[in-house]
């Protein structure tokens, strides 16, 4: 069982370095991979009103990887990690060429955490009073 934990633990950890890489790097990868434009973005779905919905399920994603590795503990650090590498990784883009700070990406993170973390809420809450 500890297996499975640790192996949860470094998927997490490499797909957290994997989306920092991407974050940080000047102009898109995956643009540059299907495109072969850096500066072209795949979008996956409409962005939702003020949300960027690439970001969304990308946060989506690294917030689900981060409580099946953490549930049993550190829930409250890793969310606020979260929070916290979603307001850093974005405030970045000031500084990178090729990129640039957007609020619809920002509340995109944002909506991403917040909906796993509601979830995961909701979810632990009903099976408390079970």
């Amino acid at each position: 069982m500890k297996k499975k934990f640790l192996l949860r633990k470094i998927i997490f950890h490499i797909s957290n370095i994997g989306i920092i890489l991407i974050y940080l790097y000047p102009g898109s990868i995956f643009g540059w991979l299907f495109y072969g434009n850096i500066q072209k973005q795949p979008q996956l779905t409409s962005d939702f009103a003020i949300f960027s919905s690439n970001h969304t399920y990308t946060f989506i994603v690294l917030s689900l990887l981060g409580l099946f590795s953490y549930y049993k503990n550190k829930i409250k650090i890793l969310f606020l990690y979260l929070f916290f590498i979603s307001i850093f990784l974005e405030l970045c883009h000031l500084l990178i060429p090729q990129r640039s700070f957007q609020y619809q990406d920002l509340f995109g993170n944002f909506l991403g955490i917040f909906l796993v973390f509601i979830v995961f809420n909701i979810y632990k809450y009903f099976i408390k009073n079970d």
